[in-house]
This record gives C-alpha cells, sequence and structure tokens, in this order.
C-alpha cells in the first residue's frame, strides 16, 4: 500500500550571523515565546504589512479629489458604452456565465 505524504507544514531554513540570532532570541524570551514561533510571527506580520501596503490604494488630497470630480461629473455615456451596457445587461457577458456554470 502506498505511503500518503499530507504535509501540514513547509521547512524553511536560512542562515543568519550569531549577532543577529541572538537579538531575535532575546527578543523571544522577552515576549515568552520559542525562537521559532517569533520568527515565524514576525515574518508573518512583516508579510502582511507589506502586501497591504501594495495592494492599498492612496491618493494624495489633490488625486483624492480629481477621483471624485470624474466620478461625479463624468460625461453622459456614448454610444459604445450603452452598446456594452446593453450587451452586459442582455445576452451578453451574464449569458456566457450562465453557460460556464450550468
Amino acid at each position: 500500500m502506498a505511503k500518503s505524504t499530507s504535509n501540514t507544514s513547509a521547512r524553511l531554513e536560512a542562515r543568519v550571523a550569531p549577532e543577529v540570532k541572538a537579538l531575535w532570541q532575546q527578543a523571544a524570551e522577552l515576549e515568552g515565546r520559542t525562537l521559532t514561533d517569533f520568527v515565524i510571527a514576525s515574518v508573518q506580520k512583516a508579510a502582511l504589512d507589506v502586501i497591504d501596503r501594495h495592494q492599498t490604494l492612496k491618493l494624495n488630497r489633490e488625486d483624492s479629489e480629481a477621483f471624485v470630480a470624474a466620478l461625479l461629473e463624468s460625461p453622459p455615456p456614448n454610444e459604445a458604452l450603452k452598446t456594452a451596457a446593453s450587451n452586459y445587461m442582455g445576452r451578453g457577458i451574464l449569458e456566457d456565465k450562465r453557460k460556464i456554470q450550468s
């Protein structure tokens, strides 16, 4: 019978200077954590922060005002937009999605 290999975790190894490890160890001890737990939690938080910074749209005041003005003062729809909206609301995109889901 074949052996099932169900991994619930992945291994990560890193080499760091002894001073760096000692610093991390001291911080982990101050928080009452193991070094491994401290490193995992710290890297997780840093990764989420980086992803959040890159996925969040931040506008300065001038850009925010221009964006709102574009939304509030948009020109009337042209024929191409009306056709696209009609196709979307009719059998265009929605019909295609329904066929895929069936």
